[in-house]
Order: structure tokens, then C-alpha cells, then sequence
């Protein structure tokens, strides 16, 4: 048999940069042209900001889907493949089928694919078990073909279509006995005897079924006729009839509808289900996909046995960082550029780690490394994350090898990298019909030193008044940012890309202290200014690690 194929989710941090979201996609089409077992996919784990949208569009790609989590979902499971059953097939079909494809549930669908419930076997059981309903088939408003169908007869007299609109179901012996029973509108088992059969047609039944294989005498069918009755041959006695007719009802009669059904999303957290089956007695659960649509039935014990996702993470290796659920993935690869940090795996995995400027730079070596030719297109997005992350060669974390690359690369996808820098850049900084939320998400990282825990954002900006305009809107909300992210400190970083100056803002009880320790920076009016400083990587986080530390001792 053919390797299966595997599906790997190729993943940049949270709060997604250009960097994450363009060696994501360069990534991705590297790995599926060397492996043709595996099919990588590029996601985001976050919105995308404007400076990575201005660089998607350039060079005509979409956003990578989204992906808020790698925790084990219900397409993860065995879903059981099961056809949908009619919502008018009987009882005794449904339950064959069960006999049949060994499963003690069965889903009700209608002719799309939309689920409206439910049947179990201990639902068939109990319909066989209420002996006393004996005005089922009236109130279900069974069709004269599920009575056929279930009884093995013949449709003598009648159209199949027809239903059992009322009435109750009796059992015809001899007319003095039936006399005082038989009302108009019931469904009557009958035998062989003529005046049984023209009493029970006298008496205005809706239908007469004829036991035993008998034959029905032209006189019967006549009357029957006049008097608007139809007429079902089965050779079953009238005991095994009387046994069997009542699960000629349709299904729907007794499903369990749809909106008391306990259903999952093909999206469903497999942990959620869990705790939503926990004091459920079903064993086999309805799965829906996107569209609301039937795909199966999960099982309990297949929740135990689900697949875990597989990823590979890009420009970062933090798990504050990371999407959720990633302790519960199969992490393949890291691919980074910065410093080691706390994400753990279970089995070996490729971890490729260079003191670069940026991540793309890592996959220009790769493709290198492995022949392989660079197409136009994601040559200009791996060169719009290095142009991203060295702010144009101007970052002390760039290096020859970033600047090897990009030039490169530059040439691969004929762009002139001074005015394709400052396009983007600009596309980047412009603050039109943007909330503060927006722009200080755009690129913000979480970082954590022992027990301290803070963030770092930055925006990056080719102009001053693009930059204060920034600083207008971002700075207020910093107190609800830090609160939103159950931070006790953040700073933000506000970078004039051609002066190499960043001018901080923060929040936090001791953030100003922190600052003033870290670089020896006058603070004024709620901000530093930090000439030299663009680098959050090796400028801005580097030095708050070590004053943290320091405080840590002074305090122990």
C-alpha cells in the first residue's frame, strides 16, 4: 500500500511579523518540493499586520489560514465513515442495517447531508418492547410501503405512498368478536376467513393486511375498493405480523432529534468532547463539518487514540510565543533565529538555529543546501522579511550572510531594495482606520526571565510623524494592554528606521527603574529615549534579562 500522506502545519509566533508569516510560506514550498510523502502547510497564528499584508499583495499571495490552536480536534480521531439513513425508513430496515454494518447507532439524515437525529438499537428495542402502543403507526404516520416492506408482503390494493393517517392497530378473529372493537380508520391483521376480511373493510378500515399467505377473494378487493381500504398480503401468521408491523414506523418517530443530540464539529477540541461525553451512556457521537454538514460518527474510545497534529515552528521557540496546545503536538522542526528558550519536545526533532537577523535568511541556506531553484514569488516575500527584520541592513543583528541573501534575493524577484523597503515600511506604519489594539499587537512578543514575566512590542517607522502618531495612539493603552495580557510590565518600542533611534514607552510598577538600570537612560514624560537601539532581539531584550536577573539576586 501507498504511504499515507501526513499533513504538517508549518507555524510562525503569535502576533504574527513579516518574518513569521513569509518563511512560514517559503518554508512550506521548500519542504513539499523535497518531500512528496508529506503535505506542508503554511498557517498564521494571528492577524496579519499591514506591513506583511503590503507584502503578501506585492507578490500576489493570500493570507495562510489561520490557526489558533494544535491541540487534538475530532478530525484528528477515527471518524467512523456512516451513510445517513432516510428519516422514513422503518424500524425493522434500521435495525437490519445495524446487523449488517455491526454499529448500534445510526444517523437520520435529509437529502443534503443536514443531520436531524439519531437511532439506537436500544431505541429500536424499546419501540418493540411497548407493546401497548398500538396507534404507533397512526400517530408516526407510517406509509404503506414501510408496512410492506417490514411484513415481506405484497401491495394487493392501494398506493404504497399512502400513509396510516389514525386509528389503531387490531386483530381481526370473527366478526361478533370484532364488533364492538373495530373502528373506521384502524389497520387490521386478518386470515383467511372471508367474512372476517369484509367485516374489517364494512367497518371502514383504513387498511387490512392478510395473514398467512391467504388469498383475498375479488368480492374483498371490491369492497375494499368502494369503501377506500387498502390491502397488504404478507405470508407471516398473524402472530409474527402482529409481532412485527408496529417497527414498520418510520425512524424519525423515534430518533432522538438532532437539536437533543449531543454533536461535535470536525473543530471540536478532542479534551472538550471529553468532558462533554463524560456522563453520556451513548457511545457513538454525530460529527458535522464547516458547512454543518454530516461527515460521521466518533466514538469514546477513538477520543483516547487521536492523532497529534504536526508542526513546524518558525521564528521562535518560545512556547509563551507559540499557539496554543503545542505541548500536546508533534513538533518536527524549528527553524530560528533567536536566542533558546523554553519550548520542549518529546522526541528529537530538527532544530536549526543561527545567530542571524532573520529567519528567511536560514531558508535562502536551505534552498542552497538542497538545489533548489527560488521561484520570483517567494523570493520577494523571503526578501521582505529580512528587509522586516534588519530594518533594511540597518539592525545590529544583521549580518554579511542577511545581506548576501537579500541581495539575492533582490535580484531573484527584480526588486531595488531601497525603494521596496520604504514602500513597505511606510505601508507598515500607516495608522488609517486603526485601533491602538491593532497596532500594538502587530508585533509583540512575551518573554519571561525566572519568575518575571513582561512583553516587548515595536513598530518600526520611516517617518516622525508617522512614528509620533503612533506613539499618540498606542501609549495610552499600554495600562490595558499589560491588563489584557495579565502582564505585569510592557514595553513598547517606537523605531525611526533611518535615525537608528527608538523611543520607548512602557508600563508597570518598576518599569521606570528597569529602564533606567538597563541602559542608564533618562526617562521624561513616560518615555526613553534609546539612541542606537533598534534591535528588540539583541538590543532591547538582552538588557532587561540581566537587570531582571539582578534584581532577582538583590531581592533573594
Amino acid at each position: 500500500m501507498p504511504e499515507a500522506i501526513r499533513k504538517v502545519n508549518v507555524i510562525g509566533h503569535l502576533n504574527p511579523d513579516t518574518d513569521s508569516i513569509c518563511s512560514a510560506i517559503a518554508y512550506a514550498y521548500l519542504k513539499n518540493k523535497v518531500e512528496h510523502t508529506t503535505i506542508y502547510e503554511a498557517r498564521r497564528a494571528g492577524s496579519v499586520n499591514r506591513e506583511t499584508a503590503f507584502a503578501l499583495k506585492h507578490f500576489g499571495f493570500s493570507e495562510p489560514s489561520l490557526i489558533t490552536t494544535v491541540t487534538p480536534q475530532i478530525k484528528d480521531t477515527e471518524v467512523q465513515k456512516q451513510d445517513g439513513i432516510d428519516a422514513e425508513t422503518s424500524l425493522f430496515e434500521a435495525w437490519n442495517v445495524m446487523r449488517e454494518t455491526k454499529t448500534d447507532t445510526l444517523p437520520i439524515t435529509d437529502g443534503d447531508d443536514n443531520l436531524l437525529g439519531l437511532i439506537a438499537t436500544k431505541d429500536i428495542a424499546n419501540a418493540n418492547l411497548d407493546i401497548f402502543d398500538i396507534e404507533v403507526l397512526g400517530n408516526s404516520k407510517t406509509k404503506l410501503s414501510n408496512i410492506v416492506s417490514t411484513l415481506n408482503g405484497e401491495m394487493v390494493l392501494g398506493d404504497p405512498e399512502a400513509r396510516i393517517e389514525s386509528g389503531s392497530l387490531r386483530v381481526g378473529t370473527t366478526p361478533e368478536m370484532m364488533e364492538d372493537t373495530i373502528k373506521a380508520g384502524d389497520l387490521v391483521l386478518v386470515t383467511n376467513r372471508y367474512e372476517t376480511q369484509q367485516f374489517a373493510v364494512g367497518a371502514k378500515a383504513s387498511c387490512i393486511v392478510v395473514c398467512c399467505g391467504a388469498s383475498v377473494s375479488n368480492q374483498v378487493k371490491e369492497s375494499a375498493e368502494a369503501n377506500g381500504c387498502a390491502i397488504i398480503a404478507t405470508p407471516y401468521d398473524t402472530y409474527a405480523a402482529a409481532r412485527l408491523i408496529c417497527m414498520s414506523t418510520p425512524v424519525r418517530a423515534k430518533m432522538i432529534s438532532e437539536k437533543s443530540t449531543i454533536k461535535f464539529s470536525i473543530n471540536t477540541a478532542v479534551d472538550d468532547a471529553k468532558k462533554t461525553i463524560a456522563s453520556s451512556r451513548h457511545r457513538f457521537f454525530p460529527v458535522i463539518d464547516e458547512d454543518s454538514k454530516f461527515v460521521g460518527l466518533v466514538s469514546t474510545p477513538s477520543l483516547l487514540t487521536a492523532k497529534k497534529k504536526h508542526v513546524i515552528l518558525v521564528d521562535h521557540n518560545e512556547k509563551s510565543q507559540a499557539v496554543e496546545g503545542l505541548e500536546q503536538a508533534e513538533i518536527m522542526e524549528i527553524i530560528d533565529h533567536h536566542r533558546i528558550g523554553s519550548i520542549e519536545t518529546e522526541a528529537p526533532a530538527l532544530f536549526r538555529n543561527m545567530p542571524v537577523g532573520c529567519t528567511s535568511t536560514i531558508i535562502y541556506q536551505m534552498f542552497k543546501e538542497n538545489g533548489l531553484e527560488i521561484p520570483k514569488d517567494i523570493a520577494g516575500l523571503m526578501l521582505s522579511a529580512i528587509m522586516s527584520d534588519t530594518l533594511a541592513f540597518r539592525s545590529p543583528t544583521c549580518t554579511s550572510m542577511d545581506v548576501n541573501a537579500g541581495e539575492a534575493l533582490a535580484k531573484i524577484c527584480g526588486e531595488d531594495i531601497p525603494t521596496y523597503s520604504d514602500a513597505m515600511f511606510e505601508a507598515g506604519a500607516d495608522l488609517t482606520g486603526r485601533t491602538a489594539d491593532e497596532v500594538f499587537h502587530q508585533d509583540f512578543k512575551v518573554f519571561s526571565r525566572g519568575n518575571v514575566k513582561f512583553g516587548v512590542g515595536q513598530g518600526s517607522f520611516m517617518t516622525e510623524n508617522s512614528r509620533k502618531a503612533a506613539e499618540k495612539l498606542v501609549g495610552p493603552y499600554l495600562a490595558e494592554a499589560a491588563a489584557e495580557e495579565e502582564l505585569p510590565m510592557v514595553f513598547y518600542m517606537f523605531t525611526d528606521v533611518k535615525t537608528s533611534t527608538t523611543e520607548l514607552l512602557y508600563f508597570g510598577e518598576g518599569a521606570e527603574d528597569v529602564i533606567k538600570r538597563a541602559w542608564g537612560a533618562e526617562v521624561k514624560d513616560g518615555m526613553a529615549v534609546l539612541p542606537g537601539v533598534v534591535s528588540r532581539k539583541k538590543q532591547m531584550v538582552p538588557p532587561l534579562m540581566a537587570t531582571f536577573q539582578k534584581i532577582q539576586e538583590e531581592q533573594d
